[in-house]
C-alpha cells in the first residue's frame, strides 16, 4: 500500500516520518507538549497563509482571465475549486489562531503578548510575538466576518441580487488582500519571537 496514494496517507506518512525525526533526534521520547502545539500551529498555519496567497496570486487572476475567455468561463474554478478551497482557508484559519493562543497559553505569555505589557527591549519578542497575534486575531475576524459571508454570495451559495453580489466582491476581495497585507508582518512577529528582529 502507497501512502502517497491518497491524501489522508500522505499526511499520516508525513506525521510519522516527524514522529521518527523526533525520536532520532531527541532520543528520549519524553513529550513536550508546547512544541507539539507550535509545530501544529504552524502546519494549520502554512495551510491558511499559502490558501491566502493562492487566492490572491493564482485564483482571482484566473477567474478574471476566465470571465474573459468564456467557456468554460470561471463556473468550473467556482463550483469545484472555490467551496473546497474556501472551505480548508477558513478552518484553517480558526485552528491557526486556536493554536497560536494555546501556544501562547502553554509559554505563559498570554498576556503579556496581547496587552503588550511592560514594552521594553527587553521584553521585544513577546511584543513580537504579541504582534504577529494582534494581527492574526484581524485576519482570522475578516475571515469569518467578511470573506467567507460575501464568498457565499459570490458563489450562489446564499441568495444575493447582482447588486449585493458586486458589493460582496468588493468586501471579499479587500478583506482578502488586507490579510495579505497584513500576513507579512505577522510572519515577521511569529518569527522575531524566536529569532529576533532582522534589523
Amino acid at each position: 500500500m502507497n501512502p502517497l496514494a491518497s491524501r489522508g496517507g500522505t499526511v499520516i506518512l508525513g506525521v510519522v516520518l516527524s514522529v521518527i525525526f523526533i525520536f532520532l533526534l531527541r532520543g528520549d521520547g519524553a513529550a513536550n507538549i508546547t512544541e507539539l502545539t507550535v509545530w501544529f500551529h504552524v502546519v494549520v498555519g502554512i495551510a491558511w497563509v499559502g490558501l491566502l496567497y493562492y487566492f490572491n496570486a493564482v485564483q482571482m487572476p484566473a477567474v478574471a482571465q476566465a470571465l474573459s475567455d468564456g467557456d468554460p468561463g470561471p463556473a468550473a474554478i467556482n463550483k469545484y475549486v472555490a467551496p473546497r478551497a474556501l472551505f480548508w482557508f477558513r478552518w484553517a484559519a480558526l485552528l491557526t489562531w486556536l493554536s497560536g493562543a494555546a501556544a501562547l497559553g502553554k509559554m505563559g505569555i498570554m498576556g503579556q503578548a496581547f496587552t503588550f505589557e511592560g514594552f521594553t527591549f527587553a521584553t521585544a519578542s513577546i511584543n513580537a510575538i504579541g504582534m504577529g497575534a494582534w494581527l492574526g486575531t484581524i485576519m482570522l475576524l475578516n475571515v469569518w466576518g467578511l470573506i467567507w459571508p460575501n464568498q457565499k454570495k459570490i458563489l450562489g451559495m446564499k441568495q444575493a441580487t447582482p447588486e449585493e453580489i458586486a458589493k460582496a466582491k468588493k468586501i471579499a476581495t479587500m478583506a482578502s488582500r488586507i490579510n495579505t497585507a497584513l500576513s507579512i508582518p505577522m510572519l515577521l512577529g511569529m518569527t522575531a519571537y524566536g529569532h529576533g528582529f532582522p534589523f
